[in-house]
């Protein structure tokens, strides 16, 4: 068999399956998704193990100080808000409307977020892979508001097509991570709001920061379009409560060019305030954050590496 239509097949299968799965969960009763998920997450955390090991070296250099029972513990907790979050989104459609939101949903800052979205002025969203992120932005199109979000298209074009149109469907407009700087600069021109996440590794020739103490890679891009366009930046969070649908959407903090403060200096500045917000908010609930991903990939070739506010600044080269 051809190598293409092997990957073709292959793609195919995969998102029957995934279909498959998510037509289950929406046909079956939330409670019932719920309690599953928790069985599942123990099976996920204690016996498949899914890159046990990066996760369990994340959770060591985050959080040092833990034994090996909370680590334990933290990694269980993380694939269940996982797999809460598939059942989130599987039954979002049904759940989260106009009518309803205010029964899962509590937004104490509302007003200022509000009023930031609806400036006439470009606007920067900044989040991570923190609580239910996809709900969030999701969230902001139940609302009206129409927020462009750049994220990285998906191996499987079945698969990527399927969580787009989930993604869209209350007017989100998804924009593909490679080659998106035109589109995203016409947004920002038109007093758009650009969605993105701020927690990728992004290599060594990144904007370097110290993320839990130690030197991590983020996208120069994400500042740049706040710094270049003037945008206000907000930083948001959703982080989960008691179970399904149950979430604080939450500002972690904001920024304007425009008043000249120290975080809007420069894209180093922008780039460590942002980090620093995202790393407070997931050390109030590490278990909703995504643990999986090689965060702390490689170390800066010669460079001073942004601290956290408050903190002196310390020059980081390569071993």
């Amino acid at each position: 068999m051809p190598r293409a239509l092997a990957t073709r097949a292959t793609d195919l299968l995969a998102y029957v399956a995934v279909r498959v799965v998510f037509c289950v969960i929406q046909a079956l009763p939330r409670p019932l998704c719920e309690r599953a998920a928790r069985r599942l997450a123990r099976l996920l955390a204690r016996h498949v193990r899914i890159r046990r090991g990066v996760v369990r070296e994340n959770l060591r250099i985050a959080f040092p100080e833990w034994p090996e029972s909370r680590a334990e513990s933290a990694i269980e907790a993380m694939w269940e808000h996982f797999l809460l979050m598939v059942v989130e989104i599987a039954h979002a459609g049904r759940v989260i409307q106009k009518t309803t939101w205010r029964r899962h949903l509590r937004i104490p800052d509302m007003e200022r977020m509000v009023r930031l979205l609806w400036s006439d002025r470009p606007k920067v969203i900044l989040s991570g892979h923190y609580g239910n992120f996809e709900l969030a932005a999701y969230l902001f199109g139940v609302f009206g508001f129409r927020i462009y979000s750049v994220a990285r298209e998906l191996d499987n074009p079945l698969l990527d097509a399927f969580v787009t149109r989930f993604r869209e469907s209350r007017g989100q407009r998804i924009l593909p991570k490679k080659g998106s700087a035109p589109d995203v600069s016409l947004a920002l021109e038109a007093n758009g709001a650009i969605g993105l996440l701020g927690d990728q590794a992004a290599g060594p020739k990144a904007c370097w920061v110290e993320f839990f103490g130690r030197p991590a890679s983020v996208h120069k891009a994400i500042g740049l379009f706040a710094v270049s366009s003037g945008a206000p930046i907000m930083v948001c969070s959703a982080t989960r409560g008691r179970g399904l649908f149950d979430y604080d959407l939450r500002i972690e903090g904001t920024a304007d060019p425009a008043l000249g403060g120290p975080e809007t200096a420069g894209l180093a500045e922008v780039s460590q305030w942002y980090t620093a917000l995202l790393e407070r908010s997931i050390r109030r609930a590490p278990e909703q954050y995504w643990w999986v991903h090689r965060r702390w990939r490689g170390q800066p070739p010669q460079a001073t590496v942004r601290r956290n506010p408050g903190a002196p600044e310390r020059s980081t080269r390569a071993a």
